[in-house]
């Protein structure tokens, strides 16, 4: 494996990339790096934020009061939404990366045998982003969702680019990975996250685990007959993973705990999120550690699409530092396309002919980067919405 790793991390060099694939040039690379967001920690640079910086972008996050979307992709369409929108609000972003969503990248008619087009597709989608994200001003944290235990060869695979990139390049190819086993029994659990925490603070990546279960189905992943018991986690499990990963030297991470969450978007009344869950183990932690952080894990928000405002911000003074939104791009995305389409629909009935105009060619409207940037505008725009729910504008400068 590590030799098809090392492969998919070389392969383009050929085909399109400059003598330096992977590595921003040297002008750009400079500029990123002379570059000071006046709101910001110092270590943190436009690009891709990887180690120390991205644990200071996290513990900065916490501390001010902002939490930073967790966008799922499934093409540079959606990643170049991603970074666009994080432009105009002014703040981070982070891009997720699926099992599914990778798989999409490398072509659905590819075998995927051993997760292996799942993987080739992530680690290209996570070049792309390499190449471009200094380009957009903005800080971007590479990262990718839910893996369960029977997908832990893809998680593989993706260390093994990471470990292949950080021999390279000194970081991470991701700046974070999560693993989901919270269908596992605590204990198993967490000794997995553990293990794989060991691995990860070798090349200074960030490891998001899940407690309790998010409920509703989402890229693989489906939750919706789960018992409504396990969508709230207790704080004596968030202390426990607290105290297994801090053990690791070198270990950073964040808490998916669940407090109602459903992936997807329901009827008012059909969700029940109780954020104070999260507000009642930040203290249940700080007691147990004897210290006056009033937040010493680092929260994020699964299921976050369709929630109130309310609930949102309440979330985020518990310590929660990143919002997963899925659901509502994907609509945002589609219903930028579906609204092109209404608007131009009689131009795209045929090549040629129009009202009024039977010769003239409509090459212009049925071009596919029309209906797709329409479709990247509409994305970005739910993202830069997002991003005030958040607290996330203009938190750069």
């Amino acid at each position: 494996m590590k030799l098809a790793i090392a492969s998919l991390l070389l392969a383009p060099v050929v085909a399109f990339a400059p003598a330096n694939f992977g590595v921003t040039s040297s002008a750009l690379k400079s500029t990123a790096e002379s570059t000071v967001f006046t709101k910001l920690p110092k270590t943190v640079k436009p690009g891709v934020v990887t180690g120390q910086a991205l644990v200071d972008l996290l513990d900065h996050a916490k501390e001010a009061g902002f939490a930073i979307p967790g966008v799922n992709i499934v093409g540079t369409n959606s990643i170049n939404s991603c970074m666009e929108a994080a432009a105009k609000y002014g703040g981070p972003i982070m891009v997720t990366f699926s099992k599914g969503g990778g798989q999409f990248i490398t072509g659905k008619t590819v075998d995927n045998t051993d997760d292996k087009a799942s993987i080739a597709g992530c680690v290209a989608g996570a070049l792309h982003v390499r190449q471009v994200a200094a380009l957009y001003g903005v800080p971007v944290i590479l990262h990718t969702d839910h893996c369960q235990k029977a997908w832990l060869g893809w998680f593989d695979g993706l260390m093994e680019a990471n470990e292949q990139y950080f021999e390279d390049h000194g970081e991470p190819l991701f700046s974070s990975h999560m693993l989901d086993l919270s269908e596992e029994s605590l204990e198993e659990n967490i000794g997995i996250c553990k293990k794989y925490m060991e691995r990860m603070a070798k090349i200074n990546c960030l490891l998001e685990f899940e407690l309790g279960v998010t409920g509703g189905e989402e890229d693989g992943v489906d939750n919706s007959d789960v018992d409504s018991s396990r969508l709230y986690t207790q704080p004596e499990e968030v202390w426990y993973a607290y105290q297994e990963l801090s053990s690791v030297p070198n270990a950073a991470f964040t808490c998916a705990a669940s407090f109602g969450n459903v992936h997807g978007v329901y009827a008012p009344g059909n969700v029940d999120l109780k954020p104070e869950i999260l507000h009642t183990s930040q203290k249940y932690i700080q007691e147990k550690l004897g210290t006056d952080e009033t937040k010493p894990m680092k929260f994020v928000f699964h299921g976050g699409s369709g929630s109130s405002t309310e609930d949102i911000q309440y979330a985020i003074t518990a310590g929660v530092i990143k919002m997963n939104i899925d659901t509502d791009t994907q609509w945002a995305f589609w219903d930028g396309i579906r609204a092109y389409e209404k608007e131009h629909h009689d131009f795209l009935q045929g090549q040629i002919g129009s009202p009024g105009k039977p010769d003239v060619p409509n090459k212009k409207y049925y071009d596919p980067r029309m209906a797709l940037r329409a479709g990247e505008e509409a994305m970005a725009d739910r993202l830069c919405k997002a991003a005030e729910d958040l607290n996330c504008v203009n938190v750069l400068n």
